[in-house]
């Protein structure tokens, strides 16, 4: 395989397991025949990488770390509703004005479904987290309430 499309296929990883198997594994690849298949599937296999990265490349992280904890499933999911739900409401009011409604359409249900629905893995992280990692756990958490009050600042604030 080439050097440059190797350099470039090692690149596709996160910079910590590249740290640790970047040298050996663009060595491996330009050994390689190579080709567009196994391009893709190295391609797919970094992605995976930066998704669900491997223990080896978690343990480079301090296991309660805020950077750790932020990117776990159970603090990025409440983020990330009330981030869509903020969205939604913007995308609402720029597309339809921000004039109260005497039917609440299908905006307004789903904010609340995604309002209500965050409540449950705010649950599950605050009992798995704060025990194990007060401080970080609370600062997540503390995160995840400004993003809920960025969401219900428009609502309020406009009498949606």
């Amino acid at each position: 395989m080439n050097a440059t499309v190797a350099r470039i296929l090692v690149h596709c990883y996160p910079r910590s397991w590249r740290e640790r198997y970047g040298v050996e594994f663009e060595a491996l690849l330009q050994d390689s025949p190579g080709g567009l298949g196994e391009a893709i599937k190295i391609v797919g296999a970094a992605l995976h990488e930066r998704a669900f990265p491997s223990q080896l490349h978690v343990a480079n992280e301090p296991p309660h770390s805020f950077s750790f904890l932020v990117k776990r499933p159970g603090a990025f999911l409440p983020l990330a509703m009330s981030l869509t739900a903020l969205a939604l409401v913007l995308v609402h009011i720029a597309l339809f004005g921000a004039a109260r409604e005497a039917d609440e359409g299908a905006t307004a249900h789903l904010w609340q479904l995604l309002m209500a629905g965050q409540m449950p893995v705010l649950v599950f992280f605050a009992l798995r987290w704060l025990p194990r990692a007060p401080r970080q756990a609370l600062c997540v958490m503390a995160l995840q309430f400004c993003a809920a009050l960025a969401s219900l600042a428009p609502v309020f604030f406009l009498n949606l």
